[in-house]
């Protein structure tokens, strides 16, 4: 067998995991090409990863709430509410944005502990109590901004989270620094945890791709990195939120893919009767993906807080959805048991791909619905012919 049947038959059978990617590759050629390069220019990318970041985040938990067979309606209205709890901590209670954070990190912990309890101790069904929620955060948003409208930030630190970037220790040919080096420290790590991976399988005699394919791959994906990094250096570099995203991704990647605790959740998700019999603690997981997604809620509600340098009362509208749609796009599977949190971020990037391409092409707000509709109709569609074939 040659490499290329070999990639050929690698990317037939890990089609789930490698169809976001391709989906996103296409999306970006075409807009490139339809806005005359447009698009793929700096300050674009940079606009657009910044636009996406509230909804990446929202992205990951919800990933993990839905391979437990579960969903979270409330984390919408949740993340609004708790942004504009931030905004009056800041501008009527004096406090830090140091102060700050940590306290809405922590209530909206607590507010996903609560949901967990709901589901997993009373055994009120994850919708019904999580649309409770979403009613609930509504009404509270409404109150709490119900006397201005709009609670205005003036605190340059916590708007930074939103708008500003890392520090440029110097300019190498118009290319920020930090960004560079941030870039390539991604791609040591990267290489090195797909070769420490790779020679734990071999170790464990698990079967593993050829050296050359393996090559190919390390190669493909740094060239990303880099590229991005490249776009990104040439702009003003990273921005904070595009770091706090790195953060999440990496923390949760390694989470489930390298804890015990990753593979509890992902048993619990494909058969929860199985994984108590086996004595997985099933309400213990729940509640902690639950409190989890609670927390990345009010994170969400701190970047697109700190992104409008203020607090509105439309805030969280169709947060929910945007997750839920770029959890799926990113191959999270509605059987549950399925679904990667680095799929999350790629599908949050495909869907505000969307959004920013249709912009500039000038196409209304009505199709833009219809069209987004579309492609996660057939994301679930593309969900459910694999796992027929398997």
């Amino acid at each position: 067998m040659n490499i290329f049947q070999e990639a050929r038959m690698l990317i037939r059978d890990n089609i789930r995991d490698y169809g976001m990617y391709i989906a996103l590759f296409a999306i970006i050629l075409t807009f490139t090409f339809m806005t005359d390069g447009l698009f793929i220019t700096s300050r674009n990318i940079s606009n657009l990863l910044d636009s996406a970041g509230y909804i990446a985040v929202l992205a990951v938990g919800m990933t993990l709430v839905i391979v437990i067979r579960h969903i979270d309606l409330s984390v919408g209205y949740a993340a609004g509410f708790l942004g504009a709890i931030a905004a009056i901590l800041l501008t009527q209670a004096g406090l830090s944005t140091w102060l700050t954070i940590p306290i809405i990190l922590i209530i909206g912990a607590i507010v996903g502990l609560f949901n967990g309890l709901l589901v997993a101790q009373i055994g009120i069904p994850s919708f019904v109590a999580t649309l409770a929620g979403m009613l609930i955060f509504r009404g509270a948003l409404l109150q709490v901004t119900e006397k201005t409208g709009t609670i205005i930030i003036q605190d340059d630190h916590f708007n930074a989270i939103g708008n500003g970037f890392i520090p440029s220790l110097m300019e190498v040919g118009g290319l920020h620094l930090l960004s560079l080096l941030v870039g390539l420290v991604g791609i040591i790590l990267y290489i090195y945890s797909e070769i420490s991976t790779r020679r734990n399988k071999i170790k464990y005699e698990f079967e593993v791709i050829s050296s050359p394919i393996f090559a190919l791959k390390l190669v493909f994906v740094s060239a990303i990195i880099g590229y991005v990094t490249w776009i990104l250096a040439g702009y003003h570099g990273f921005s904070w939120t595009v770091i706090i995203i790195l953060i999440v991704v990496v923390v949760y990647h390694f989470l489930t893919s390298k804890t015990v605790l990753g593979r509890h959740i992902y048993a619990v998700g494909s058969n929860p009767e199985a994984a108590h019999l086996s004595g997985i603690n099933v309400k213990k997981i729940t509640y902690i993906v639950f409190g989890s997604m609670g927390m990345l809620a009010a994170l969400s509600g701190i970047l697109f807080t700190s992104r409008l340098q203020s607090a509105t009362t439309t805030a969280g509208t169709l947060f929910e959805l945007d997750a839920i749609a770029a959890a799926y796009v990113g191959g999270v599977s509605s059987a549950g048991g399925v679904g990667k949190v680095t799929g999350a971020i790629i599908g949050a990037i495909v869907m505000a791909s969307l959004t920013s391409g249709m912009n500039l092409l000038g196409v209304g707000i009505s199709y833009q619905y219809m069209i987004r509709g579309g492609v996660l109709a057939g994301a679930v569609i593309f969900d459910v012919m694999t796992r027929k074939k398997r």
